[in-house]
């Protein structure tokens, strides 16, 4: 089967490998001049299947209202007159259940569990280097109130099969020498050995040139505008590239293309409730190694992650829901490089940040749309939002079993099924 994937982020360009690995020609379209160039270009970085807990939770509502006018807050709604983006919101209150919640928890651990042994068996078998780390993941607080928030989910994730530890500071410190500058203000920390690290950028554009190798088509700098299709199938997709339009048509599509996902099905007169979370991160040269952290980490109370990638350092967070727009708010960008500086002063060089934002694909649950949609070939993987990092290989394998009619290995509630 021809197979055309719509999107060479990371969600992409995995479902790529994955389906020519069973044997489909597959035809991978972006409108960047490479891989891996937008949503997956500059994120937290972290493989973090344990410390995947869902925005929408019992507390959240009350802590967006008390966020709403912070210009700083970690997350951040800008009201507009967009309806989708209303919808959005008010499907993210109906998810604010305890109940929604545990279920919500479940399916992300699934996934992200199922996600990560696919991406070391994928590494294992191609000997991908990408600076990743296996030293696991410590999410710290350094609020009473938020630490013994955290026990619950942290608790239930044990029950799904995480080995989510509580230790007390003592222990976080023993495990990340480079917490010693805030010892004291340590409230408690959670820890997983199991979770990762490592640039997706560097994954990506390595596992789309073994893709290429294998024989997948790439065709950059063509822009997705539209569908030829007839009644609920697609004809082919209309494209721009270098000022000509072209339709390219295929046996089965792969709709991957983050944020813009929802955009595009809605020309297809499919609903999802898919909307841009705008995340920031900032890139710094390692200035003391001694100082510097190798264990990923988690600062709960800003919703900052940190990850080392090589001899730099990635510290990434918050999320705007404000439309498409990727320009720059350098109060949120200046609120990172002061919270890292403060967390560890020596570790980076702080006054060099490279400043970037993206749009994450949020849905209201955080599960992503994996499967089969009522199109009759065209097939959805999109919606990830601060996950596609560490859901990538598992909803592409689970993807590549749904085309070939296998049920996946993985227990998920999958589209279209």
């Amino acid at each position: 089967m021809h197979l055309l994937v719509l999107g060479a982020g990371v969600v992409g360009v995995t479902t790529a490998w994955y389906l020519q690995a069973q044997g489909h020609q597959v035809t991978v379209v972006d409108r960047q001049s490479h891989s891996g160039l937008e949503t997956s270009y500059a994120n937290g970085g972290q493989i973090s299947v344990c410390h995947a807990e869902p925005w929408a939770n019992p507390s959240a509502p009350l802590k967006v209202l008390k966020w709403l006018f912070r210009p700083e807050a970690p997350l951040l709604f800008r009201p507009g007159m967009d309806p989708y983006q209303w919808r959005w919101a008010l499907s993210f209150l109906t998810q604010c259940t305890s109940a929604r919640a545990v279920h919500n928890i479940r399916q992300m651990i699934n996934l992200g569990t199922y996600s990560r042994g696919q991406l070391q068996a994928l590494r294992k078998e191609t000997g991908l280097e990408y600076d990743q780390l296996t030293k696991g993941i410590l999410h710290f607080y350094t609020n009473p109130q938020e630490f013994e928030a955290a026990l619950e989910p942290a608790r239930l994730m044990r029950e799904f099969g995480c080995d989510r530890q509580v230790v007390d500071v003592d222990r976080a410190v023993e495990l990340e020498p480079a917490l010693k500058p805030i010892r004291h203000r340590i409230a408690g920390a959670t820890y997983t050995s199991d979770d990762e690290s490592g640039d997706a950028r560097k994954f990506t554009q390595a596992l789309a040139e073994r893709c290429a190798a294998a024989g997948v088509e790439f065709l950059y700098g063509t822009e997705v505008l539209g569908f030829d299709k007839s009644g609920d199938r697609i004809l082919g997709v209309q494209t721009l590239s270098n000022g000509k339009h072209q339709i390219l048509r295929a046996d089965s599509y792969v709709l991957s293309l983050g944020s813009f996902s929802a955009v595009l099905a809605r020309k297809l007169g499919l609903f999802l409730n898919i909307y841009p979370a705008k995340g920031y991160s900032i890139t710094v040269p390692v200035k003391n190694e001694e100082a510097a952290f190798n264990v990923s980490l988690t600062d709960d109370e800003y919703k900052l992650v940190y990850s080392r990638l090589g001899d730099r350092i990635r510290v990434a967070g918050t999320a705007e829901l404000s439309g498409y727009s990727r320009e720059l708010n350098f109060t949120r960008c200046r609120s990172i490089v002061r919270r890292a500086a403060e967390i560890m002063p020596e570790a980076g060089c702080w006054d060099q940040a490279d400043f970037w934002t993206g749009l994450r694909p949020a849905t209201p649950s955080n599960v992503p749309y994996i499967g089969k949609s009522h199109m009759r070939n065209l097939y959805l993987n999109t919606g990830h939002g601060t996950l596609g990092w560490t859901h990538s290989c598992g909803s592409a394998a689970a993807l590549a079993d749904i085309v070939a009619g296998r049920t996946p290995e993985v227990d998920f509630t999958f589209s279209g099924r």
